[in-house]
C-alpha cells in the first residue's frame, strides 16, 4: 500500500515538473507569437523528454534498456499530443478562447491519460526488472 502511494506522489510530483517544463516551452512560445500549434508541438517534445527521464529514474525505477521503454513512451505520448493539438484547436481557433486557459485545461485531460497509458503500457511491472518503490521487495 505504502508503495502505490509513494508512487503516485512521486509521479505528481513528476507531472508538475513535467507541466512546468511544458508551460515555460509553451509560454515563452507564444510570448513570441509563434502559432500555438507549433508552440504546442515543441512544448509536448520538450515535455516527454523530460518526462521520460524522471519517470524512469525517480518514479517507476526501471532497470530496463531505455531505448526499449523511449520509443513505445514516446510512441503512445504522441496520442496525446494529436489530442492536445485538436483540443487546442478547438478551442483556440474554433470557439477563440485565450491561449493560456485553453492549454491548462487541455493539460488536465492529458495528465491524468499518460499516467494510466505509462502505468499500464511502459512502466508496468509484468515480467520486467524494476526496483520496487518502496522498498518492499
Amino acid at each position: 500500500m505504502f508503495g502505490k502511494l509513494k508512487e503516485l506522489f512521486l509521479y505528481g510530483i513528476g507531472g508538475v515538473l513535467t507541466t512546468v517544463v511544458n508551460y515555460l516551452v509553451y509560454f515563452g512560445l507564444d510570448n513570441w507569437k509563434i502559432n500555438y500549434l507549433l508552440a504546442n508541438t515543441l512544448a509536448w517534445a520538450a515535455a516527454v523528454i523530460f518526462s521520460y527521464w524522471i519517470n524512469r529514474k525517480l518514479v517507476f525505477e526501471s532497470k530496463r534498456s531505455w531505448i526499449s521503454e523511449f520509443v513505445p513512451f514516446a510512441g503512445l505520448r504522441l496520442m496525446t499530443l494529436a489530442v492536445e493539438n485538436l483540443l487546442l484547436f478547438l478551442l483556440i481557433g474554433q470557439l477563440h478562447m485565450s491561449s493560456p486557459v485553453s492549454k491548462i485545461a487541455v493539460s488536465i485531460l492529458t495528465v491524468l491519460g499518460n499516467y494510466v497509458i505509462c502505468k499500464k503500457h511502459i512502466f508496468h511491472t509484468g515480467n520486467v526488472e524494476h526496483r520496487a518503490a518502496s522498498g518492499d521487495r
